[in-house]
């Protein structure tokens, strides 16, 4: 089997320090059922490839101390499964850390990366390597392999030739690689006990908590143990409402005791509501939406047929629910109404489809390295005919009362743009995924330091239902 990752990022030989294997050399680890060897095929200023190759021994397998199999025939040998993600483990666990003696910086940033992987079992096909791969930004592709070359009436294997390509961290490609590639033979060579629930969290972090087919993964990763499957979705589950928790608890403590004395959030829905009427919308996603105050509101607008609401935290999801009294409400209304668990960050086709999307008062809650998977997620997967994006204005916040100098609104915001930086980035989305933009402010305007809340409406060059 090989496995290739290639990066044009410049200079490319700089891949060699993110391995921590040197282009100009072969490396070579073995392993009890055979030996894995990475090498440069390529290895240029403008590009550089890194090829690993993994020699399965069939007899190691199952025999000797080394046994990893029951004497029984398998593509163990041939194909891609959880031995080459043992082999990545073992040939590149510095790398897969994220550390790097040399180019730390490098490795903390996202660079365009490139990878080839054959042969891959994928027990579920093309639908199935999409669902995996395309909500962590990458464009995926795949070739089947025929049964036989000899007899191409024979059909296609179970196999395909795999390649990828998306622009992220080394450390996080060699994860997700870590992780998936074992879910898409959905097998593993080994015993599966409660160590592997800790292993899936460590190398889940940061990607896995919130992907939309996280059910799925977990499920085939632990090979469908009931017990540990439901543990490892318990762990999951803590761990985003131990983030969430917080966030909507500060959120009422600092936000609200700052901006209620001018009723911002109340002004905030009202303009978000008044927007959605005028554009005539009939189908309307709130991404991020909370425990659902934007939800009542627009539950009190005829004509919209489907309103959905997206959190990636299942208890504020709950509160959602429970605030809105979604277990005695009428049938009508309950037909209009979905909540969905999910991340702004990865591409979910659930959210494809709708008018309008709302996103109010949560960007600013991510980190900045994360504002370019929202945006492909957003604006470049989901495609909806408009976006209403609100944000704080950070030259406002000097006219609150007891705000210290430099503070934000929220403890938990990663940053407050000026009216200029939100425009700017709100541009150069709209540049980028072919929408028009324009923006206005929320509250009353102060003529030095403007509104305190800042608008932008995002409609799509090639809608026609929603009006901009």
């Amino acid at each position: 089997m090989l496995l290739t990752i290639a990066t044009t990022q410049q200079p490319a030989t700089d891949l060699g320090f993110l391995l921590m294997r040197h282009p100009d050399n072969v490396h070579s680890v073995e392993l009890p059922f055979g030996r894995a060897t990475l090498f440069y095929p390529e290895a240029s200023e403008e590009r550089c490839t890194a090829a690993i190759t993994l020699e399965v021994d069939p007899v190691a397998l199952v025999r000797g101390r080394g046994a990893v199999e029951d004497q029984y025939v398998n593509d163990r040998p041939y194909a891609a499964s959880s031995l080459l993600s043992v082999a990545l483990g073992r040939l590149l666990g510095t790398a897969m850390s994220g550390r790097s003696k040399q180019r730390q910086e490098l490795a903390d940033s996202a660079i365009p990366l490139e990878v080839s992987l054959t042969p891959l079992p994928a027990r579920g096909g093309a639908d199935l390597l999409k669902m995996l791969f395309e909500p962590l930004g990458y464009e995926v592709s795949a070739d089947p392999i025929l049964l036989d070359p000899a007899h191409p009436d024979w059909g296609v294997s179970p196999y395909v030739s795999l390649r990828l390509a998306g622009e992220l961290r080394l450390a996080d490609l060699l994860s997700h690689l870590y992780v998936l590639i074992p879910v898409l033979d959905n097998d593993k060579h080994y015993y599966i006990g409660e160590a592997e629930i800790e292993k899936l969290m460590r190398k889940g972090e940061g990607w896995l908590d919130g992907h939309p087919a996280r059910e799925m993964i977990v499920q085939r990763y632990l090979r469908g143990l009931g017990g540990l499957v439901r543990a490892a979705n318990a762990q999951f589950d803590e761990r985003v409402e131990a983030e969430e928790a917080e966030v909507h608890a500060s959120r009422d403590a600092a936000e609200e005791a700052i901006e209620k004395p001018i009723r911002l959030n109340d002004q905030r829905m009202e303009r978000v509501v008044a927007l959605i009427r005028e554009m005539g919308a009939t189908r309307v996603v709130d991404l991020g939406c909370g425990e659902g105050k934007l939800l009542r509101a627009l539950l009190k607008v005829p004509g919209l047929s489907q309103i959905t609401g997206v959190e990636v935290a299942p208890r504020v999801l709950a509160n959602a629910s429970s605030r809105m009294k979604l277990d005695t409400m009428s049938d009508g209304q309950r037909q209009r109404i979905e909540l969905l668990q999910g991340s702004l960050v990865y591409r979910d086709k659930r959210l494809s489809g709708f008018d309008v999307a709302a996103v109010i008062e949560v960007i600013e809650h991510m980190e900045a390295e994360r504002l370019s998977a929202f945006e492909a997620a957003v604006f470049g997967h989901a495609q909806p005919a408009a976006v209403i994006i609100t944000t704080p204005n950070r030259e406002y916040n000097v006219l609150f009362e007891g705000m210290a100098p430099d503070a934000m609104r929220h403890p938990d915001h990663r940053f407050e743009w000026t009216r200029a930086e939100f425009q700017h980035w709100a541009e150069s989305v709209a540049q980028a995924y072919n929408y028009g933009v324009r923006f206005e402010g929320i509250g009353a305007e102060d003529p030095g330091h403007g509104h305190p809340t800042q608008l932008a409406v995002f409609s799509r060059a090639d809608a026609t239902k929603v009006a901009a």
